[in-house]
């Protein structure tokens, strides 16, 4: 393996290329700074790598062994963990929402979780700057939040028929609805096509209109300088003498190599961020790197994303457009007339055909099949479709441990263990409500209702106490000052919405304050 930086050290190791990894690089590298990403999967081009096809693309998700536990065990994979250059990026719906105020103050607001060490307006600058660079199509008016438009490109259209469905249901209802701001061009961007409604999102975007850091981050900051390694497993962190990380041990190929840096950045996800930190444990560190707390892995959560199918006399057809077109926001905060706290966001969503089989299959009062099954696949252009991204509240038993299996580096595996508390349960039978009243309002005869999880987030939450949190509101671990997280794992409470857009913007955020630490660093040094 050709290694640009093989025997140097570099000023920054990112392990991990997605969401958060593929903006630190390039931002980094633009800035001036040496930097190497390493990441477990392969780097695809998408006009060769990608495919129509929902099976062969299962390999754009994690699919290494994890074990999970809890009374709501968690389906691992694809809807869940990215793997390759791009991760997660590569295969999301590319729904584009900013999180609220409640999100970052559900405490002081709601009562319950815990507040973030910032507020929505630490963060909204980079929200700006996130969907400006990215180009997100949005609508002119989005009624909820503290940003209501424009959004930086027009809203795509023209929408699918269950959008239509969906929208046509909320009005009926009273329920405010809106096309969804996305990650997905409506008009040419950077060399890039706008959207053709192909609608295999979630198998890769062959003509590159939808956002990932594959074809956008990632190329500017190999233009910019960085190293980019692809199918390089990361296994340690190595740490010196002093307390400092000194950069990361990774095996390509069943070779093991390292790489020196002055700083390490993991951004490897909710799972394998927390894995990696307690598999570093050393004589200074024997309870995992950046655990002095005891938090690393502790409090992960999910969004509850649980579905609900409804049977229409005309032709819905789901495959058609986007996934995600038309939302509403209208349960996202508090309402003291509910029987829970905080919120959900709910999306008019498409399913290709073997998802929708794989979920009629698992639907509640099931397992579905025989001629059930074979009459709901026959008139699969008859169903529509409304999917929950409901808030899942942070529990300490929720978390990843180490398991006692080993897997083929020798390191032992995730364990994930997760179960919903009473607040996460009622906030569900609300939502399911809401979706079947939506669905039939429209005409639809509900016949499977799916419970599903999405978007993992914690794992290793920020905070400015370090008896209770992993990180600083910067990535930055209290306990190794050169040694970074940046991911959905610093995250404190899961938010009501999707995530990726504030996943992009903390990054955006870390990198600004690293390259602002290394500044000072050098000026100090050229005085001295």
């Amino acid at each position: 393996m050709k290694r640009k930086y093989a025997n140097e050290e570099v000023d920054a190791v990112i392990v991990g290329a997605g969401a958060a990894g593929g903006v630190l690089a390039k931002e980094l590298s633009e800035a001036g700074l040496s930097v190497v990403v390493l990441d477990a999967g392969p780097l695809r081009d998408p006009q060769k790598d990608f495919a129509s096809d929902e099976l062969s693309m299962k390999s754009l998700g994690w699919q290494d062994t994890r074990i999970v536990d809890g009374t709501d065990p968690l389906t691992m994979g694809h809807n869940n963990s990215g793997r390759g250059v791009g991760g997660g990026t590569v295969h999301f719906t590319a729904v584009f929402l900013r999180f609220q105020d409640v999100d970052f103050q559900g405490k002081t607001i709601d009562g319950i979780g815990e507040d973030w060490p910032i507020s929505y307006e630490d963060l909204e600058p980079y929200y700006t700057r996130t969907e400006k660079d990215i180009a997100v199509s949005g609508p002119k008016h989005f009624p909820w939040g503290h940003y209501n438009g424009p959004y930086p490109y027009p809203e795509r259209e023209p929408l699918s028929p269950n959008a239509y469905m969906f929208m046509n249901g909320c009005d009926k209802l009273g329920i405010r609805s809106s096309v969804a701001p996305l990650a997905i061009l409506s008009a040419p961007f950077e060399g890039r096509p706008p959207c053709i409604n192909r609608g295999f999102c979630n198998q890769g975007c062959m003509p590159d209109s939808k956002f990932s850091t594959l074809i956008v981050h990632i190329p500017k900051a190999i233009k910019a300088g960085a190293e980019v390694l692809p199918d390089c497993m990361v296994t340690q962190v190595l740490m010196g003498k002093d307390g400092l990380a000194k950069g990361v041990t990774f095996v390509h190929n069943g070779k093991p190599y390292e790489q020196k840096a002055k700083m390490v950045i993991i951004s490897a996800f909710v799972v394998e961020t927390p894995r990696l930190l307690l598999n570093s444990a050393n004589e200074q560190f024997p309870d995992g790197l950046a655990n002095s707390s005891g938090m690393v892995g502790k409090s992960i959560m999910v969004h509850s994303s649980n579905d609900v199918y409804a049977k229409f006399d005309d032709e819905i057809r789901l495959y058609k457009g986007t996934p995600v077109l038309a939302t509403t926001l209208d349960f996202y905060r508090t309402d003291p007339k509910r029987d829970f706290v905080r919120g959900y966001t709910l999306h008019s969503h498409g399913a290709r055909p073997v998802e929708f089989a794989n979920g009629v299959s698992k639907a509640q009062g099931g397992p579905i099949w025989g001629e059930r099954f074979r009459q709901a696949l026959l008139d699969y252009n008859h169903y529509g479709r409304v999917t929950l991204v409901g808030e899942v509240m942070p529990n300490m038993n929720n978390r990843v441990t180490l398991a006692d299996e080993k897997d083929e580096y020798g390191l032992p595996r995730a364990k994930v263990t997760f179960s919903y508390g009473e607040n996460d349960r009622k906030l569900i039978k609300h939502a399911e409500r809401t979706m079947s009243s939506i669905l039939e309002a429209e005409g639809g005869k509900v016949e499977f209702v799916v419970p599903d999880t999405a978007h993992m987030a914690g794992g290793c939450r920020m905070g400015n106490n370090p008896a209770d949190s992993v990180v600083n509101s910067y990535g930055q671990s209290h306990d190794i000052p050169n040694l970074y997280v940046c991911d959905a794992s610093i995250f404190v409470t899961s938010g009501a919405g999707n995530p990726t857009n504030t996943v992009m913007s903390l990054a955006l955020r870390t990198a600004e304050y690293i390259v602002e630490k290394m500044k000072k660093r050098e000026l100090q040094t050229s005085r001295g």
